[in-house]
């Protein structure tokens, strides 16, 4: 498995790439807006949202999935 700290630099690394783009769309010119427009939108706003949300409470999420196979391999399933 990939240690934590890993984990944490990869989750910080593809958030800060992602967030090239809107730099783009907020500063390039009106005129050429409409070509950044769907990736921003569709591709890296929601890869900002997830790699921040799992860097503010993935903590929570690794620990309900470990504790749930846990649980199953203790109720024998």
């Amino acid at each position: 498995m990939i240690s934590n700290a890993a984990q944490r630099t990869i989750g910080r690394i593809v958030h800060l790439i992602f967030a090239i783009p809107i730099a783009g769309y907020v500063y390039s010119p009106f005129e050429q807006l409409p070509d950044y427009a769907p990736t921003v939108r569709y591709v890296a706003v929601p890869v900002i949202i997830l790699t921040g949300l799992l860097m503010w409470k993935g903590h929570l999420l690794r620990r309900m999935f470990s504790n749930g196979s846990a649980q199953a391999a203790a109720d024998g399933q």
